[in-house]
């Protein structure tokens, strides 16, 4: 059994949150914000959530229609703090759906943290992009920016479309990931008459 749940931070309009029945409320003191070093600290601290959630799934939506979907196995909620977040230990899904409610791109990470005040998803390790063009996108740390409606990195990336891929440095992209480019690109390995070539 599922009921709907939302926490503070999620009382915006059209953020719904889903979990299981049972919740764990313990307390907290601490702070964290999501870059690569705070994300690699948070496995060395002692650090206690206010809620923990197992299989949890998050849908947000516009004008009443589903826009997206976050699952994620465990989820942890640090509300006691000056910018609350969610941590995701285990990773996320993240599906985001057109207005005929197909599929547009799918990504999944091993580990994400949610900024609550910064509106800032950070996913690491491990992070693969795919979207409806057929292109897919490998990196280790990858910025969703909900104020301003970006997926971003500042790590080397890999993109693989029907064409070749493409290796480089920095990536930035529309929520969907259909509208992307690479920052500094290094190399490009095509596929042209059946044979490898590189650029």
């Amino acid at each position: 059994m599922r009921i709907s749940f939302i926490p503070n931070f999620f009382k915006r309009k059209g953020i719904i949150l889903y979990m299981p029945f049972t919740l764990l409320l313990v307390s907290i003191i601490a702070s964290c914000t999501p870059s690569l070093d705070m994300i690699n600290a948070l496995e060395d601290k002692d650090e206690k959530a206010t809620i923990i959630a197992k299989n949890s799934e998050i849908i947000y939506t516009e004008s009443g229609r589903i826009k997206l979907k976050i699952f994620a196995p465990v989820t942890k909620i640090y509300q006691n703090t000056e910018d609350p977040y969610n941590e995701f230990p285990d990773g996320i899904t993240v599906y985001t759906y057109s207005d005929s409610m197909e599929i547009e791109s799918e990504l999944t990470s091993k580990y994400a943290i949610y900024s609550d005040y910064k509106q800032l998803w950070t996913a690491s390790n491990n992070v693969i992009a795919k979207n409806s063009k057929g292109e897919t996108l490998n990196t280790e740390l990858l910025y969703w920016d909900q104020k301003k409606k970006i997926i971003f990195s500042n790590e080397m990336v890999k993109i693989t479309t029907p064409d070749g891929i493409q290796y480089g440095q920095g990536f930035i992209s529309d929520e969907s990931f259909n509208s992307w480019e690479i920052k500094k690109p290094t190399s490009y390995y095509y596929l042209e008459e059946n044979k490898d070539s590189i650029k």
